[in-house]
């Protein structure tokens, strides 16, 4: 598979043409990043079977000790491990980096005898192993869905 920007060719119906009273800001935002191309703000990660999944927005930047991180650039390294689900990255004040981050998951097929303390330690360390040491989060939380106990039928 490729990460990269979704970026659309084409004109739509309907598509936004200005931003009001500001339109050189509508240009810098939605047609100077990729000439030729309306830039949605989006990450996409395209799979090899060629289906499209929307990584979140590339705007959203964690302030890390002078480091500039992308929440959706971890999120699309954590949900890539066999057992997380979903992800979501935030960012939180911290007194000594300026911002912290945090990383929620919902697990899934998560192998029998497999703490999630051992799954939120591999994780850190595989975000240091593919984006920085600095990127890995400060704290991991398990998040639960029983959607299969609370909904029937």
């Amino acid at each position: 598979g490729v990460s990269g920007a979704l970026c659309i060719s084409q004109a739509w119906p309907g598509m936004a043409r200005t931003i009001y009273n500001d339109h050189k800001r509508f240009l810098e935002t939605y047609l100077t990043p990729y000439p030729g191309f309306f830039f949605t703000g989006d990450g996409v990660y395209r799979t090899s079977e060629g289906y499209y999944q929307l990584t979140g927005r590339l705007d959203d930047i964690i302030n890390i000790s002078g480091h500039r991180l992308g929440t959706a650039e971890v999120e699309d390294i954590v949900t890539r491990h066999v057992a997380v689900a979903e992800s979501a990255v935030i960012g939180y004040p911290h007194e000594i980096k300026g911002e912290g981050k945090m990383l929620s998951f919902l697990p899934r097929n998560i192998p029998q005898g497999y703490g999630t303390a051992t799954l939120a330690a591999e994780l850190q360390e595989l975000i240091s192993k593919k984006i920085a040491k600095y990127a890995a989060p400060d704290y991991v939380q398990v998040t639960q869905a029983n959607w299969s106990n609370s909904h029937s039928g």
